[in-house]
């Protein structure tokens, strides 16, 4: 497989990207998409260039001429994986001492109405708005409506990033031992997630004990004990960049009938969420059927966050599966179910999967089993 292929998908997929992004600027009355180094860029044109204080911009106008990449000289190389050349985009390169958003502002119509993306830099919106004579508005309604859909080539690189996350959770014995240090173990976790395929590590969470009831919690040199709940929450990206994130929750011998009990109403929480996903249904009722559950059950105290987030090419996206949220779901929408009891200064316990919907539901990432874990 060339190196190509391993960091993006084919140029068709751009392509149909970029087409759909000019489709949803005329709806939403806008003149030209201006999108700086980031998952968007990633997102439309397969590149993983860096931000840095030399502008790098794809501007995408809405009246039919082809997109373009400003960008400076001596950043050229990182479009050589890109697929710019396949698509034909003009590059339209500039060197120090240049005025690069003249250059942006030269490729659109006179009183251009632009978006810019959510993460481009203040240190490049300032000078677009002072060289366009306004402040741009936010891209947001195109993007998020394009990136919360996920394709099929975007499935299928979830499925393989849920599969990899599944071969490190598969190992966990090897490594989650007593006597051990969280950093010991989120050590030999680091090396496994390579391993099984990701390109990096994006997170490594092992909370043993009373750190189980940190949702955030990383990881420290506390000494794992026997009877010790662990959580353990990680992922990381796979070429082209779509990242996994799965939590299990695991314990050092046999738990507590009370342990065992409020844990099993978290199973139940978590597969009632799971199966309350349908195309139709709002995000805040996917919530509400794991909350429901873990309320009617005692811990709904306990449970302080969130039932999800939306995934792809950044590990937290939208849609946000959270009360309050009435966003309909729609295939191919791709977030993570995970809801976590905590009982602070005793221990926690939580558990993930990436679910995409379909037609009439949803298909789950991560195949390994949902149970206390017994080590």
């Amino acid at each position: 497989m060339s190196s190509h292929t391993q960091s993006r998908f084919a140029a068709d997929v751009y392509s149909d990207r970029l087409e759909r992004a000019v489709e949803l600027m005329r709806a939403a009355h806008l003149d030209a998409l201006l999108i700086t180094p980031g998952p968007d860029l990633r997102y439309l044109i397969g590149s993983a260039a860096q931000s840095h204080e030399r502008l790098t911009c794809l501007v995408i106008p809405a009246n039919g001429a082809p997109a373009s990449v400003v960008i400076p000289k001596l950043e050229l190389a990182s479009l050589e994986d890109s697929a710019v050349d396949e698509l034909g985009l003009p590059v339209l390169d500039w060197v120090d001492g240049t005025d690069p958003y003249h250059i942006v502002k030269s490729a659109l119509h006179a009183g251009s109405r632009v978006a810019v993306a959510d993460a481009m830099p203040a240190l490049h919106v300032l000078p677009l708005a002072e060289s366009f004579g306004g402040i741009p508005v936010s891209a947001t309604p195109v993007l998020r409506e394009m990136r919360m859909i996920k394709d099929a080539a975007e499935v299928d690189a979830l499925r393989r990033a849920g599969a990899a996350i599944d071969r490190v959770h598969a190992r966990m014995g090897e490594w989650l031992q007593a006597g051990r240090t969280e950093a010991e173990v989120a050590a030999d976790i680091t090396a496994a997630i390579i391993e099984e395929g990701h390109t990096e590590v994006a997170f490594v969470i092992v909370g043993s004990g009373p750190h189980g009831a940190d949702p955030h919690h990383e990881v420290s040199q506390r000494r794992i004990e026997p009877g010790d709940l662990v959580v353990i929450d990680i992922g990381g990206p796979v070429a082209p960049g779509y990242y996994s994130d799965s939590t299990r929750t695991y314990v050092l011998g046999d738990p507590t009938p009370e342990v065992a009990a409020q844990f099993a109403e978290l199973e139940r929480a978590q597969a009632a969420a799971v199966a309350a996903v349908r195309p139709g249904v709002t995000a805040e009722s996917v919530d509400a059927a794991a909350r429901n559950l873990l309320t009617a059950a005692g811990s709904g105290p306990a449970f302080v966050h969130r039932t999800g987030h939306g995934i792809g090419l950044s590990v937290h996206e939208e849609p946000y599966i959270v009360q309050g949220n009435d966003l309909v779901l729609r295939r191919g929408m791709a977030f993570s179910i995970e809801p976590g009891i905590y009982f602070r200064g005793d221990w926690g316990a939580r558990i993930e999967d990436i679910v995409v919907v379909t037609d009439d539901g949803c298909e789950s990432m991560n195949q390994r089993p949902h149970g206390l874990t017994v080590l």
